[in-house]
């Protein structure tokens, strides 16, 4: 690392004011920040360090999502092997192979598209490169079906990093997910590349790897099936290990429980918005059992599609959800409803936590706001009855 060091700190100054590579200031110092801790200090004012910053948490994040990301290459390939009928004669390298090979696509599109427009946006308005991207980079491909074509998920990332975060100011101003505005932009403006029998298992052989499938073979999602009206497979192991039809990175509650207890023994995650965003879908899913309205038990409801990976990494961004104590369980138990009524209710939408996410961040500013209000009411009362 000190060779690196050294090289960095050899070219700095044709990147300053002056040098022949100033325009490309922001790029430089992008990379070094995120090689090595910056060595720059404020000059001014009273500042408060403290032992994580916005590329520590980025990165504590993109290690939670490895486990659900290497769980769904292998369900790529394993869907793949298990509808071709050679799921017993393949080995597991084979199977995660063809995942693999399948996925990385799609990640590097991601990065590629969203990291270039943050480098052009920054270089633009001569600012700092943000780290933020670093998880919705990879998030993104987590949440679209593995056959969705890559041009599609180039259009969405753009739109994402451009309309849900720089135009707001980039990291920390925006107030909607990006990775959520990619999912949406997807689904609106694409529907039959993310919903239908036919978006969910690969249908092609890469190098020798995988298995080319027939023309008119489809395989819908358990909440698809329940959309319906057909019989599902309740089978619980299934349903907890995530061997079955869905989104990459979706379907595994084993990987996203772990990326979960990451996330909560760093600190990054609130788990007061977790656990509610459980309790609301909870409740809404024994209410909607109760009466009829459903055929699976509320405890199903939360372990199928991407009712965790949402609760876990997507409801619980610091800079889109509630920030107040108390908001942070109204917000997140606001979400958990929502997502099993849409989900229950509009057949034409069987997923139903993306959406909920998205109106969830709509909603959470006003939630902080009445919070906020409310106790200021409360203790200007307190203050008029102690005088």
């Amino acid at each position: 690392m000190n060779t690196i060091k050294n090289y960095f700190d050899k070219i700095r100054p044709k990147f300053e004011d002056g040098g022949k590579l100033h325009v490309f200031r922001s790029v430089f110092e992008g990379f070094e920040s995120f090689l090595f801790v910056p060595n720059t200090t404020s000059t001014v004012g009273v500042s408060i360090h403290d032992a994580i910053d916005s590329k520590r948490i980025m990165s504590f994040v993109v290690i939670a999502l490895l486990p659900a990301l290497l769980f769904g290459m292998y369900n790529v390939g394993y869907q793949n092997y298990l509808a071709a009928g050679t799921l017993a004669t393949a080995s597991f390298w084979e199977i995660f192979g063809f995942g693999f090979l399948a996925v990385l696509p799609k990640i590097l599109v991601s990065y590629i598209v969203g990291l270039g427009i943050e480098f052009a946006w920054a270089q633009w308005k001569g600012e700092e490169i943000q780290e933020g991207y670093l998880v919705s980079g990879i998030i993104i491909p987590l949440i679209i079906p593995v056959t969705t074509p890559l041009w599609i998920l180039a259009l969405a990332c753009a739109f994402a990093v451009i309309f849900c975060k720089e135009i707001f100011g980039g990291t920390g101003m925006n107030i909607f997910n990006v990775a959520i505005g990619a999912r949406m932009f997807l689904f609106f403006s694409y529907p039959t590349k993310m919903t239908g029998d036919a978006v969910w298992v690969a249908d092609h052989s890469i190098f020798g790897l995988g298995n080319t499938l027939p023309d008119s073979f489809t395989m819908a999602t358990p909440l698809a099936h329940l959309a319906q009206g057909t019989p599902i497979d309740t089978n619980v192991c299934n349903m907890i290990t995530g061997l079955m039809p869905g989104s990459i990175g979706e379907t595994s509650v084993i990987a996203i429980a772990i990326g979960a207890v990451i996330l909560l023994w760093t600190g990054i995650a609130s788990w007061k918005v977790m656990l509610s965003v459980f309790v609301g879908g909870s409740l809404m899913g024994a209410i909607f059992h109760a009466t009829g309205a459903t055929p699976i038990d509320w405890w199903e409801h939360l372990i199928l599609g991407g009712f965790c990976f949402g609760a876990v990494f997507m409801a619980t961004d610091p800079v889109t959800s509630a920030r107040t104590e108390t908001g942070k369980w109204i917000y997140g138990f606001l979400v958990g409803v929502m997502a099993i009524t849409v989900r229950v209710k509009n057949q034409g939408y069987p997923e139903g936590m993306m959406l909920a996410i998205f109106f969830g961040n709509m909603i959470a500013p006003l939630i902080d706001y009445c919070v906020v209000e409310c106790n200021i009411s409360r203790r200007a009362k307190r203050s008029k009855v102690s005088e």
